[in-house]
């Protein structure tokens, strides 16, 4: 059953909750809700209390502007107050970073969990960022919803092909619902590169996942995210890519926030 809390800046922001035990947070990516979690909750919530939400702009969480990174911190102070006042959290991709920022805010994160955020790993990847930025900020601009769902599929290496074929399906109309969100998920990421210094304020566990059938830059980003922050691990989820299976991660991450 869907409930919604109220975050600092009014903006309402629907969650759902499953299982019991320690809570645990799960945040989508981009171009995700709280319906695509749901799954990895499922697997989790035999024992944990699960929370999936909707970050704002998306599903049956509100909006208020002008963004701001800091708004969906918020966000997730308001969710983590209303389910008790304190979470161990989980990010998917960029929701992992976002992640890191509120655990680095100083947000009562009990241990945290982020599996293969894409930060850039050299000049070229930081180059290809700034101007995926510049490309973002103009089609959005100028209401060209497609255009910048386009971007983000293309950017995350699908082709031309299964691009179209995704814009003739019936699932195009969600996706340009959200698009305006995918600029939400561009200022989480910074400049792209690994914010080392701010992972280094982060106070509790942080365990950083990468698929073990991933390109080596996924591995090398999870690497320095763990080696930028205190008490950070790094691991693999054997046999897995960006879309990661949640009956094979569910294990690892049991395991680790049941520590």
């Amino acid at each position: 059953m869907e409930k919604k809390t109220v975050s600092r800046d009014g903006t309402r922001i629907a969650y759902e909750r499953t299982g019991r035990g320690p809570t645990v947070v799960l945040v989508s990516g981009a171009m995700s809700t709280g319906a695509t979690t749901a799954p990895l909750a499922a697997e989790l919530s035999d024992r944990f209390d699960v929370v999936v939400y909707d970050r704002r702009g998306r599903g049956g969480s509100g909006d208020t502007a002008p963004y701001a990174v800091e708004r969906e911190i918020e966000d997730l102070a308001a969710l983590t107050e209303a389910v008790g006042g304190e979470a161990s959290l989980y990010g998917m991709s960029s929701g992992g970073a976002l992640v890191l920022r509120a655990a680095a805010s100083g947000l009562p994160v009990r241990r945290a969990a982020v599996y293969e955020v894409p930060y850039a790993m050299d000049d070229a990847g930081v180059r290809a960022g700034a101007e995926y930025t510049e490309r973002l900020t103009e089609a959005l601009g100028q209401g060209r919803r497609g255009d910048a769902v386009e971007l983000f599929l293309r950017r995350t290496g699908l082709g031309e092909e299964m691009i179209r074929g995704a814009r003739q399906s019936p699932m195009w109309a969600g996706m340009e619902s959200v698009a305006p969100s995918l600029a939400y998920d561009d200022a989480v990421m910074g400049d792209g590169r690994v914010p080392r210094s701010e992972i280094a304020a982060i106070a509790c566990p942080l365990l950083v996942l990468a698929g073990g059938a991933s390109d080596a830059w996924w591995h090398e980003a999870a690497r320095t995210v763990a080696e930028s922050a205190p008490d950070g691990a790094y691991g693999t989820v054997d046999g897995q890519t960006h879309m990661v299976e949640p009956g094979v991660l569910a294990p690892v991450l049991a395991e680790f926030f049941a520590g």
